[in-house]
Formats: C-alpha cells, structure tokens, sequence
C-alpha cells in the first residue's frame, strides 16, 4: 500500500517546500494547517496537494507524519493526538537529515542570506545538472534521481544538527533569536557543531570574524573582497540594472558574473554561489549565463508598481538585513525618497535590538511602524512599544495602524519598502487597496 505523507502545519515555508518536494517525486501527500492564507499555499494548490484544517481525524496510525516545529500537544489537536496514541512523528528538520543522505547535498547556512542564496544556488545547478532543492520561501523541486540536492539549513535552536552534508555555505553569523540563544558566543558554538557534521567542503564569508574562528575536518574556502579569501570579487560594479564582478580563485580568473539583484550582500550570494558550483566542477560560462536570469526568490526584495509609486515587499527583520534591504533599494532607485515601513518581529527581538533597528531605519528617508508582530512563543510583558521604537528614529518616523495606513500618502513618487516577519503584508495590501480608491475617484 502506498504510504502517506502527513504534514502537520503545512503552509510553513519549509515544510510547504518540503511536501511540494515530496509529491513532485511520486508521493501521497497530504498536509493540515491554519485556514488563514499564507503565500506558501498557492503551489501547494496548483499541485494539487490536499490542505486540510487541523483535525485529528487527519492523523491514521499507517501514515509518516511530519510535525513543523512550531506546534506541541498544548497547542495543536494533532500532536496532542498522535502523543496520545503513541504514533511516531518526525519534526521538519530530523526528517530531512534522513531525506538527504540519498543525494550530494549542499546546505545554505547563516543569519541572514540563507533563502536568496539558496534560490541563486537552486536556480543555476537546476538549469546545469539535475537539481532537487528546497527553499525557505516555499518553493520545492523533487526528482528522486537527482545527483544534488541544495536545502536551506537553519541554525534556529539548532535545527541544523541532523543535517550531515557534503558542503555547506555560511553566509554569517550574527545574533538573532534571543529567545533561545543567550548571545553572539551561544550562536557561534552552534555554528562550530554544524561545522563538524560538514563532509566535503564549506564556503564562509571570509569578512565575518565569527566564520573565522570555525575549525572543520572538511576544508574551509573563504568567499569575498578581501586578499586573503579564496574566492574573490573584483571590479565591483553596481547599477540601476544589477551587480557584475570578476570571480577569482586564488589568483586565477573564474569569469566575469552578473547578477540582477541589488545591494552588496547579493554580490557575495553570487560569489558563494559561483564558489560551490567551481568546486563541483560545473562550467563556469554555464554559471554565468544562468545568475543572469535568476529572478529572486518570494518575499526578497519583492517589487510591484502602482501609478508611480514602486512598492517593495521584504522578509527583513534583523537590523542586518533591513540595512541590506534599504542599501539594495537605494542602489535601484538613487534619485528617489525611501519610505520605510517596518513592522518589529517578536517583543524579545524589538527589546534586544531596538538601537540597532533604529540606526538602521535611519538609512531612510522616511520611516513608519506597525505595531509589533508578538511570537505564539512569547507572552507581552508591555515592556516595548512600536512608539518607542519611533522615538528613537532620528528622521521623521511614526506609527501606523492597520485601520489607518493613510499616513502613507504623504509622499509623492516614493519608493515604499515594506518589512517584517509577521503580518506586515496586511498593511501592503490595505496601502495598495487605499491607493486603488483614490485611483477610481480621479478618474
């Protein structure tokens, strides 16, 4: 009998990569989540994948059941009713430290950077050798004779550690999560153990004093700008139109590269990405041929167009990566205003960061916040407002709420970047829906 996949919380980005993944290779899949729409669930539904509500009528003791890590007895009928009838599950991660031991498997490491380098990375080897991937903005490609398989590999409460590739890239190490890790040495400790699971190879940023301190009995082959990097970039040149460089390995010329995306930190995904492929031996005009056309991945710096307004759509929500967001921006638009509106992840994260996110908002013109976006993991102890996040913004900042995005208006031409983890989608589409209004009445 052909068995089940079950995926308890199946629009996670992950886990909605996974099942995509699975049913591409010929399995029977099915999954249960919230009824509220996620953007993972629209290739869930064109695949044709069953999306049920939670029920634990859903969970059959012949099925493999797969857990996103987010739910417990105390929060989900399901886990509370495969614990209570003793039915094994595997969470995400354990499941796919299993999955990929029948591939070359390639990991994307880091605090930041991991989905977009993922995608680059799954977007040339897919289009040079048969590729299966999965990606952190829930987007999967399965075939079950696929030489590689290139996965996102998240360091999140060491999430990582099944995982026992061939090679792995590091984009960085930062602290991030102060809900589970106690500081920057705690993050780095984690790095080091996944280090140690590495087989083959791995491909660390070489200016990140943290990926400096790893040891590994794979080799370390660092990327970036620096003389002493093994892969490096040169004659960087950044336009309205993208990013190109010069990719060399220890002195010798791999190519020249162009990449469409913005902002230095894509530079050093390409050069991550031109690393690892150069070390499997893949063809290095092919390489380049094919960064050219990679288009980015869901919620990376997402853009539409109203009128002549230009809004952004971007995942960022660590000082790192909203800096690296208002960068990419400011190098596609330079003649226009930035309009920031962000919106703080997790109370815990607000708190342990807040100078740093408001030296970062400072990089715009303008900024305006949305109310904190609260993790099912924490409780509100009141001890930070999105205002007082305000009032430390030294340019003209102010706080939105969803059933009054109006302030928005104020700016003419303006490019609007839209940024957060939570729900700040929600304030996008009232902005667009309010822009749409006033469209219809001037006509």
């Amino acid at each position: 009998m052909e068995k089940t996949y079950h995926f308890t919380g199946i629009k996670g980005s992950g886990m909605s990569a996974l099942a995509l993944m699975l049913h591409q290779m010929g399995k029977k899949v099915q999954g249960s989540d919230s009824t509220d729409y996620f953007f993972t669930q629209r290739g869930l539904e064109q695949a044709g994948v069953p999306l049920l509500p939670f029920d634990e009528k859903n969970i059959k003791p012949e099925f493999e059941l797969i857990a996103g890590n987010a739910f417990r007895d105390d929060n989900n009928v399901e886990i509370a009713f495969a614990h209570k009838n003793g039915f094994p599950f595997k969470r995400y991660h354990e499941f796919l430290g299993h999955f990929m031991e029948d591939f070359i498997s390639i990991g994307v490491a880091g605090a930041h950077g991991k989905t977009s380098t993922t995608g680059m990375l799954a977007h040339v080897m897919s289009n040079i050798v048969d590729t299966s991937y999965l990606i952190g903005d829930g987007t999967g490609r399965g075939n079950a004779n696929s030489k590689y398989f290139v996965f996102e590999s998240d360091e999140y409460e060491r999430h990582f550690m099944p995982y026992h590739p061939e090679y792995t890239i590091m984009t960085n190490i930062d602290f991030d999560h102060p809900d589970y890790f106690e500081g920057i040495e705690d993050v780095t400790a984690a790095f080091q153990d996944y280090a140690n699971n590495i087989k083959n190879g791995i491909f660390a940023y070489g200016e990140d004093v943290n990926l400096r301190k790893l040891t590994a009995k794979a080799p370390i082959y660092y990327y970036g700008f620096e003389a002493n990097d093994d892969y490096r970039a040169e004659n960087l040149i950044r336009s309205t139109r993208g990013s190109s460089f010069d990719a060399y390995f220890r002195g010798q010329l791999l190519g020249h590269f162009v990449v469409p995306a913005y902002g230095k930190h894509n530079v050093l995904n390409a050069l991550s990405v031109v690393a690892v492929c150069h070390n499997l031996g893949l063809d290095m005009v092919e390489v380049a041929d094919h960064l050219l056309t990679f288009r980015g991945v869901k919620r990376r710096f997402t853009e539409k167009k109203v009128g002549e307004i230009i809004i952004i759509d971007d995942f960022a929500h660590h000082p790192t990566e909203i800096e690296a967001t208002l960068d990419a921006a400011r190098q596609k638009y330079p003649d226009r205003e930035i309009v920031a509106v962000f919106q703080p992840h997790t109370f815990t994260r607000t708190i342990a960061f807040a100078d740093e996110f408001a030296a970062v908002l400072d990089h715009a013109d303008t900024v305006y916040l949305a109310q904190i976006y609260g993790s099912a993991r924490e409780v509100d102890h009141h001890e930070i407002t999105a205002q007082d996040l305000a009032d430390k913004v030294r340019k003209p900042a102010k706080v939105v709420d969803l059933d009054n995005i109006s302030p928005l208006l104020d700016h003419d031409r303006a490019v609007y970047v839209f940024m957060g983890a939570g729900n700040i989608q929600k304030y996008e589409i009232a902005f667009e829906k309010l822009l749409g209004q006033i469209s219809t009445n001037l006509q």
